[in-house]
């Protein structure tokens, strides 16, 4: 069986805490700890003050097509390594990271005022640290954000930071249970936990930032393992970007 449930009472976090300390007293072996990406970001300092940002002409140019204030702007496409999709008002970004995401994850919701957050600079690295901080537990970390998705409307929660646990069960070379051999059946287990952990919280506004689950011990792994970045589909395979 699987069970998810929030992380509660967990306070404001700024930059410079200890996310460990906070999270270390309610993971335990087997668990699988899943953060939203804000709080990591916050964090680790991941916080710009639009007053301190320098808007270039390209940025100044877009805010008007996209309505937005030139310095948010400018801030997405400094996160940016290339623009993917673009209509007045929807920007679809490549991050640095590899992931396709509007605004390249560049985020008002949950900033203190005249900011925005921005992704970690390496979720993967954010991933491995904490699940280093939280030994002895033989757990798992997955740093999620939401992400829409080009087949499908509404946002899921994703993984774009992974310690410990296999990004993906790949079944291809199996059969079903009627015998046949499967073909291109990989399950993304990372990503479904992150979207099971935004199940378990009582919304975006929640104030629950992290979700242990369990029931995904044959999921984890001794080492770190490769990350959120085996889940980036290489470039010549996309087709939407």
């Amino acid at each position: 069986m699987i069970a998810a449930a929030a992380i509660p009472g967990l306070p404001e976090v700024a930059p410079g805490d200890d996310l460990a300390a906070l999270l270390r007293p309610h993971v335990g072996d087997g668990d699988v700890l899943v953060v939203a990406h804000k709080v990591v970001s916050k964090a680790e300092g991941r916080i710009l003050a639009l007053s301190e940002v320098v808007v270039g002409d390209e940025a100044t140019a877009m805010a008007i097509e996209h309505h937005k204030d030139p310095r948010h702007m400018q801030a997405i496409l400094d996160e940016s390594a290339d623009i993917v999709a673009r209509r007045p008002g929807v920007l679809i970004c490549r991050t640095r990271h590899g992931y396709v995401c509007a605004n390249a994850g560049v985020d008002t919701s949950n900033a203190p005022a005249g900011s925005v957050i921005l992704l970690p600079r390496d979720p993967d690295a954010s991933a491995r640290g904490l699940r280093q901080a939280l030994r002895p537990a033989r757990c798992a970390v997955v740093i999620a954000d939401s992400f829409g998705r080009a087949w499908r409307v509404g946002q899921v929660d994703t993984a774009i930071g992974i310690a410990g646990l296999a990004p993906v069960d790949d079944w291809r070379g199996r059969t079903d249970s009627a015998g046949m051999e499967l073909q291109a059946t990989v399950l993304a287990i990372a990503d479904e936990a992150a979207a099971a952990a935004d199940l378990a919280r009582r919304g975006k506004d929640s104030g629950q930032p992290a979700v242990v689950i369990r029931g995904l011990e044959r999921f984890i792994t001794e080492e770190d393992g490769p990350g959120a970045a085996a889940l980036v589909r290489e470039r010549d395979d996309d087709l939407f970007s």
